[in-house]
């Protein structure tokens, strides 16, 4: 499985965002309840960080009104030979 962060902006307007803050809490889905929020820090999207097998899968864990602006990201870890491996393509390059 690959790990993905998704990243779901919404409204800055109290009352919508208090509304999607509630949606997810009370959504019954623990991996939406169990977001994280920027909205203390004037940053208006919620985050959370699971393993899917796809990111079609992890889009579909987004509120269908929410998905048209969600970022799903991949992510990766590096190593010390990842970083070999770079620096030998661009010598190469």
């Amino acid at each position: 499985m690959t790990r993905y962060l998704i990243e779901i902006p919404h409204s800055e307007d109290t009352v919508e965002c208090q509304h999607v803050i509630k949606l997810f809490v009370e959504s019954g889905s623990h991996l939406l309840s169990h977001a994280y929020w920027g909205c203390k820090s004037g940053v208006h999207k919620s985050y959370f960080i699971s393993e899917f097998d796809s990111r079609e899968e992890a889009l579909q864990t987004v509120p269908p009104f929410l998905r048209r602006h969600a970022n799903i990201i991949e992510l990766v870890t590096f190593n010390k030979e990842d970083i070999r491996q770079f620096a030998e393509m661009n010598q190469k390059g």
